[in-house]
């Protein structure tokens, strides 16, 4: 506490300011002195006209008592004269005690420290030594949620704000703010910009095009990555030099599109490490429904292995006995040709002519409507503004709490909902809503936050994908080198160096599912990625493996294992 005062009194002395305020503040107390000095002199001089004797700390404790109008009467004059020199020195004492001096600290010493403390809060540039830190420019869903998957792998990193008061308030919520204006290269080079591990902006289109336009002037080669929100913003955001460029709505339409039980139970690839396929697949009026892992054969009859399967929204490592039923999503892995082999086998199943029911019109919805149709899935709309219709045969005019309108939609014979609206607090409504329509149906929500996925899922939602976490995921997969791979809300794959302690161990010898929940999906060879079979597979040093966990299982693996594992890879 004294060491911060100290600092914050320096930095007010050093500035310009603050010498000229402190000067000011000085020659005030210096007049103030002098009058105070001149009343007890002539305290005494009146004193020993009225005949009354008095040390010179009375003199001095009179007068004090007089301007600041406490008044004990203790000491008092017998004549006219002297009631009037106690009259101007109250008077005078109430314009400079009880007007003038307040007034002179807070403008010239009171405001200065307060300033000084605010800069100390939210400072104007980051410290020489910084390196490999990420630099923020809105504060938003998608940034909260990649400042925490920041913090969970070791990365600094920094907010830019305009705003002081801003800076301010996102200082006091624990963020690491600092002030400066976007578009100023002055700013970007205070921010140690030559030396970041990468710059990311979530703001509007036009923001991010002025930021990767005034970064890339600076730094050639630092990885941009920005947000789009408009189809014919992303080619101006990469002529302005962005890296990558993130359309949050199309990412999201597809992963619904994958999910949805209402096309085919084909496989559809999510996202790949090198050779090694991860896709999806909905076991809806498939044959496989009723067995268990260990009776489908698929590692056998078709090469993919399934890694794990999602019953209503919650995920389960795949092990032998877990059995699938009608509403089980696969999570698979292999490489094109088992893929292709599964296909093959299972793209006669799950086809469903009645339309999938999507709830909402806007971006999200628009975009899901286009994934759909890319796989030949036939979808109707429903949307309360008329100026959102683009095909009247394929929308349906009104609200979607409206039993009216679903009804129209096909909500009694389709096989899916895809709930799309930006406000979480009604796609919740409509969640509970539809689940109470159609108990068997499956329910696909979006969550503009994170805090609501669980909310969404207790609501009785299937699969709840969150705008924040897939654009954090997808940033931070950027910042990892593709390591890093989103299967569904809260579940990840990713890749890391084995650790030094698991070394020569098999995967049954090295506990991982036990100690961390993660389970190992593959190892990194010479010849590339092997998908993991066998418990029986020995760790070596120097590998690489990929696991598959929730964000909670992921912390528990570094928590144990260290930051190494995740930076070596």
């Amino acid at each position: 506490m004294v060491k911060t005062l100290a600092a914050q009194l320096a930095s007010v002395v050093r500035s310009r300011r603050g010498r000229r305020n402190l000067h000011v503040l000085g020659r005030f107390l210096l007049v103030l002195a002098m009058m105070i000095t001149v009343y007890s002199v002539g305290f005494h001089l009146l004193m020993q006209w009225e005949g009354q004797q008095h040390t010179w700390i009375t003199g001095f404790y009179w007068t004090l008592t007089v301007m600041s109008t406490l008044g004990f009467g203790d000491i008092t004059f017998h004549t006219d004269t002297g009631r009037l020199f106690s009259i101007l020195v109250l008077m005078s004492g109430m314009i400079f005690l009880l007007v003038l001096l307040p007034f002179t600290f807070i403008e010239f010493f009171y405001e200065p420290w307060i300033t000084a403390q605010a800069t100390a809060r939210a400072p104007r540039q980051l410290p020489e030594d910084t390196h490999g830190h990420v630099l923020l420019t809105h504060n938003d869903a998608v940034s909260n949620a990649l400042i925490r998957r920041l913090a969970q792998y070791k990365y600094g990193y920094a907010l830019i704000v305009a705003e002081v008061e801003d800076a301010l308030r996102l200082h006091d919520f624990g963020l690491n703010v600092v002030v400066g204006d976007l578009d100023d290269p002055e700013t970007w080079a205070r921010m140690r910009v030559e030396s970041a591990a990468l710059v990311a902006s979530t703001a509007s289109d036009v923001t991010n095009t002025n930021v990767a336009f005034t970064v890339r002037g600076l730094v050639k080669d630092l990885p941009i990555v920005t947000s789009a929100s408009d189809e014919a913003s992303v080619d101006i955001l990469k002529l302005a030099g962005s890296s990558f460029v993130l359309r949050l709505e199309e990412m999201i339409g597809q992963s619904f599109a994958r999910r949805t039980v209402g096309g085919d139970a084909m496989s559809h690839v999510i996202g790949q490490f090198d050779d090694l396929l991860i896709a999806e697949a909905t076991a809806h009026r498939t044959p496989l429904v009723g067995k268990t892992l260990r009776e489908s054969h698929l590692r056998e009859n078709v090469g993919v292995t399934v890694v794990g399967v999602w019953e209503r929204g919650h995920f389960e490592a795949a092990r032998p006995e877990t059995e699938i039923h009608d509403n089980t999503v696969l999570v698979l892995a292999g490489s094109k040709e088992h893929l292709f082999r599964y296909d093959e086998l299972f793209c006669i199943y799950n086809m469903s002519t009645a339309p999938v029911v999507i709830l909402g019109g806007g971006r999200v919805g628009r975009a899901t409507a286009r994934a759909l149709a890319r796989r030949d899935v036939d979808y109707r709309i429903v949307e309360i503004l008329p100026e959102r219709i683009r095909d009247p045969e394929k929308y349906v005019l009104g609200s979607a709490a409206d039993l009216s309108v679903l009804e129209k939609a096909g909500i009694r014979e389709t096989s899916a909902v895809i709930i799309t609206p930006h406000d979480d607090d009604l796609n919740v409504y409509l969640t509970i809503y539809c689940r109470q329509l159609r108990p068997d149906i499956q329910i696909l929500s979006r969550a503009t936050h994170e805090r609501n996925v669980a909310t969404l899922h207790r609501a009785g939602a299937d699969s709840v994908l969150s705008y924040a976490s897939m654009g954090a995921s997808a940033i931070m997969n950027l910042l990892q080198g593709n390591k890093i791979l989103m299967v569904a809300e809260g579940l990840d794959l990713f890749e890391v160096r084995v650790p030094p302690r698991l070394a020569g161990k098999t995967i049954a010898e090295s506990a991982i599912r036990e100690r961390t929940g993660c389970s190992v999906v593959a190892i990194r060879t010479g010849n590339g990625i092997e998908v993991v079979s066998n418990p029986s597979a020995i760790f070596e040093e120097g590998q690489d493996i990929v696991l598959i966990a929730t964000a909670e299982q992921e912390q528990v693996f570094l928590e144990i294992y260290g930051k190494a594992a995740g930076a070596e890879s």
